[in-house]
């Protein structure tokens, strides 16, 4: 979202549907469209129609800016940018060339000055984050942003596991497995039939299936939705994954296998 101003007010009234059912988690980054995305949520706040204690803020610094005083000065702009004093989750976008000593020492700064609640990592792999957590303050990582879907179950494996046992929250992007390179690679789950047929039986979408299956194995899932019927879709996903059996599970084992082996993180 905020990357193409003529969209600006469909992408608004997106994020209230969303907010207005429960999806109250905006997940953004400094990169999105230049800012834009943290303009266009910035917009939302500041108009009044949403209270800030009524979101929750996450958004993203690039490695490159993840060593103080950038970290500092970059989430400040994205601060502006947001129109907040605070925000509730800021995550390092990927690994890069972070310095992980840095970066810790960086963030529980941050949430010393009451910048940030809470701070977390993103695309970062078991071996990531082994290596953070043996940083001073780098057991706080509190969030680990991957991609997650159906068709991608790599991090079943090892990486779940280990952030489940250590209370490290997982965020799922890409849960529908909608980014630019994804489309290009991903199956095509919309003429799936065994999604097809669960979708039916319960009188959903296939999309609904997908995010319930994320939902389901423990992640929060941050499907983008750039209109209201979007919004509304997405926001009863977590209903469904209370509905659909252990059949409809085993189902879709049986058509997307989960790994039995240690696979590559998968990345968009």
């Amino acid at each position: 979202m905020g990357e193409r101003a003529e969209l600006a007010d469909s992408e608004t009234e997106a994020l209230l549907c969303g907010i207005s059912l429960g999806a109250n988690l905006l997940d953004t980054a400094e990169m999105y469209g230049g800012g834009g995305s943290e303009r266009l949520i910035g917009g939302l706040l500041r108009s009044g129609l949403v209270k800030r204690e009524d979101v929750a803020l996450m958004t993203k610094v690039r490695p490159e800016n993840s060593s103080p005083p950038a970290l500092f000065e970059n989430c400040d702009t994205s601060l502006d940018r947001l129109g907040a004093a605070y925000v509730d989750f800021y995550l390092l976008h990927w690994r890069g060339g972070a310095d992980l000593r840095e970066v810790a020492g960086g963030m529980e700064e941050l949430a010393r000055r009451g910048k940030i609640r809470r701070w977390g990592v993103s695309n970062f792999d078991v071996a990531d984050m082994e290596e953070l957590f043996d940083v001073p303050g780098g057991k706080n990582c509190a969030v680990n942003q991957v991609l997650y879907h159906l068709g991608s179950r790599g991090i079943e494996y090892d990486l779940l596991p280990w952030l489940r046992r250590r209370g490290v929250k997982t965020v799922a992007y890409c849960p529908l497995a909608q980014g630019g390179a994804l489309r290009r690679t991903a199956p095509d789950f919309a003429t799936d039939a065994t999604l097809g047929a669960i979708a039916q039986k319960y009188g959903a979408s296939v999309f609904q299936v997908m995010l319930a299956f994320v939902i389901h194995n423990g992640a929060c899932a941050i499907p983008k939705a750039s209109s209201a019927a979007h919004a509304a879709e997405n926001a009863a996903a977590p209903a469904l994954a209370d509905a659909l059996s252990a059949e409809d599970w085993a189902a879709l084992d049986a058509a997307y296998a989960p790994p039995s082996a240690k696979m590559h993180l998968d990345m968009d």
